[in-house]
């Protein structure tokens, strides 16, 4: 996958993580449908997607899978993606503002990928971005920097209470989390 594919290598890490039909994958990757369509046509001729039919009592469904051949691609993105972003905390912490501008120009497309994958860390991202003088916006599309937007499994607010996606079916009635009103420390006993 060429690095000015970015949205492919996201739309492989939604399946990964459970999206499977159409509408999910739309929804958690924030990519409008008609781009979706041609992105996952690019994806399946490449071989890394499926359409496969699951039958069951109710009848029978078609779902996106990855395939092998889309795992190991998966994978391979990942680690790349990974060996992106330590080398700028590298260059962060070495406390070079211009080599680390220089590095995020040369992945600004991949940078939403790394947001998605849980790969990078918005605080730091943020630290850096403060560190060069620089807003977040000048790096991430707007897509990505709205508030508590589920990205790739990350709660990327804090409405959810403790890392959780208030979509992902967990019970958040009673579960100690807090009610969120005033005073509330998420579910944490705190004496001030």
């Amino acid at each position: 996958m060429e690095q000015e594919e970015p949205n492919d290598v996201i739309i492989l890490s939604a399946i990964s993580q459970g999206a499977r039909k159409f509408d999910k994958i739309s929804k958690k990757t924030k990519i409008d449908s008609q781009e979706l369509n041609i992105l996952l046509n690019r994806l399946e001729e490449k071989g890394f997607i499926a359409l496969v039919e699951k039958k069951s009592w109710w009848g029978s469904k078609k779902e996106i899978v990855l395939t092998d051949k889309g795992n190991k691609e998966l994978e391979e993105r990942r680690f790349e993606l990974q060996q992106n972003w330590n080398q700028m905390v590298s260059t962060w912490k070495s406390g070079d503002k211009q080599k680390l501008q220089q590095q995020m120009e040369e992945h600004k497309s991949i940078l939403p990928s790394m947001m998605f994958m849980g790969i990078m860390d918005m605080m730091m991202f943020s630290t850096m971005m403060g560190f060069m003088g620089m807003a977040m916006t000048s790096f991430m599309p707007d897509q990505y920097m709205g508030g508590g937007q589920d990205m790739g499994g990350q709660d990327a607010g804090h409405d959810a209470g403790a890392g959780q996606d208030a979509g992902s079916g967990g019970d958040m009635g009673g579960s100690g989390f807090g009610d969120g009103g005033p005073g509330d420390m998420g579910g944490f006993d705190v004496n001030f």
